[in-house]
């Protein structure tokens, strides 16, 4: 059976013209190394014989097109240069430090954007899939921001790389649950990946059983955050960020095996196979047409916007996914701005990234010659799609007004990424 996107979308699946739900507060927090393609192979020959899985790898790793990853440190922290891998123990206390003071730095700073005050969060939605603690990484941030112990939370897990979409998703669902109670909801959105420090971890995996392992050469660490507001007594129009106007969520038929993030006694092991790119090229088309046809305020004068009507937040989860997306949906480098940005400067923060793509977008640079409308996209575990509709509003990054306009697109031509190897799948 071919693989394909399951369940599909009805006729009678549609949203309001207005669901009043908005973005009023925005924040990504990445800590202070930026690590380049060296840092790996420092690690490697360090503790590692040379072989040929390992060769392979700082091969790849050489060639993927980031150019930093950020990271909690560099390849001389303590914690992967202990005689043996660090422990799932010791990578959680870790998290629960690192993690957990990033993550109050970007809530900090999208409460500080938003205007309002901690005490008038009204739920908590937050997702990681670097940690698994009990009580989630979510209690100690809410605790440090003095938000009141009995707001309305719920913490993600399982869904890798569409976590921060996925995370939008259910906080928009909970705030339209308050609009049809007549309460206001202030929403804190948060998700953070510390996947750094399990690069022991897969290097011990290459080295042991020979195995090509890419996931080591993308991910980086970073902490997201944002504030939605179903509008019930706050005036939405002068503070908006974005606007959300829909969402969809799917899971592609027959791929749970080709994408996964795995719990081990060294932390957590990435499942990567190399259908993923074309498993997610053949499902965005009609999953995108299916979003679109579901937001009526998206209809012009009885057409529906195309792909290139709109700015793409995609989430950069390497080089050949952006690509395959690109190729698929017949858009230009512009269209995908944002998302290439984020992965040359930051590499692949999982759940953390969407987010900062959507704040790179609403900078002035980018806002003055981007499109009124964003497309949030995103691929986890599962295979789980997950798409979010946004209407830029009138705040960017400093305080500035957008002052944006429609560009146009030229056609379904992409041009190939130099150098970049075909194993770059995730």
């Amino acid at each position: 059976m071919s693989p394909s996107a399951v369940p599909h979308a009805t006729a009678d699946d549609q949203f309001d013209d207005d669901l009043q739900l908005s973005i009023v507060g925005l924040a990504t927090e990445y800590p202070p190394f930026h690590n380049g393609p060296e840092a790996l192979e420092i690690l490697a020959k360090r503790h590692y014989p040379e072989s040929n899985a390992m060769s392979k790898v700082l091969s790849i790793n050489r060639f993927t097109g980031i150019e930093a990853r950020a990271a909690v440190g560099d390849a001389d922290h303590p914690i992967v240069n202990q005689a043996e891998p660090p422990s799932i123990k010791q990578l959680s206390e870790l998290f629960l430090n690192e993690g957990v003071q990033i993550s109050v730095n970007a809530c900090r700073r999208a409460l500080k954007e938003w205007g309002g005050d901690s005490q008038d969060i009204t739920h908590v939605v937050s997702t990681t899939c670097t940690n698994s603690a009990n009580p989630g990484y979510d209690h100690f941030v809410i605790k440090e921001l003095g938000i009141n112990r009995n707001v309305e939370k719920i913490l993600l897990a399982g869904v890798g790389c569409s976590g921060g979409v996925a995370a939008l998703r259910t906080a928009a669902n909970m705030a339209l649950g308050a609009s049809y109670r007549r309460k206001p909801a202030r929403v804190l959105v948060l998700a953070c990946e510390i996947s750094s420090v399990f690069v022991r971890s897969e290097l011990e995996s290459i080295h042991q059983n020979q195995e090509v392992r890419i996931g080591v050469c993308l991910f980086s660490d970073a902490a997201s955050a944002c504030i939605v507001s179903n509008g019930v007594g706050e005036e939405l129009a002068q503070k908006s960020v974005y606007k959300i106007l829909g969402w969809k969520h799917e899971v592609i038929e027959d791929s749970h095996a080709d994408l996964g993030f795995d719990v081990d006694p060294l932390g957590w092991k990435v499942i990567l196979s190399q259908r993923v790119p074309s498993l997610t090229s053949k499902v965005v088309n009609p999953g995108f047409n299916e979003l679109v046809d579901s937001i009526p305020q998206l209809h012009r004068d009885g057409k529906i916007l195309s792909a290139t009507d709109f700015d793409w937040a995609l989430h950069p989860g390497g080089s050949l996914i952006i690509t395959g997306v690109q190729s698929a949906m017949c858009l230009e480098e512009h269209h995908l701005r944002a998302s290439y940005e984020i992965y040359m400067e930051h590499g692949n923060s999982s759940s953390a990234t969407i987010i900062s793509v959507m704040d790179r977008l609403r900078q002035p640079r980018h806002a003055k010659v981007g499109k009124d409308n964003v497309v949030a996209c995103a691929f986890g575990p599962g295979i789980n799609m997950e798409f979010m509709a946004l209407k830029r509003g009138n705040r960017t990054t400093n305080g500035h007004m957008n002052g944006h306009t429609n560009g146009h697109s030229n056609g379904c031509a992409v041009e190939p990424q130099n150098g970049i190897p075909a194993e770059d799948i995730d």
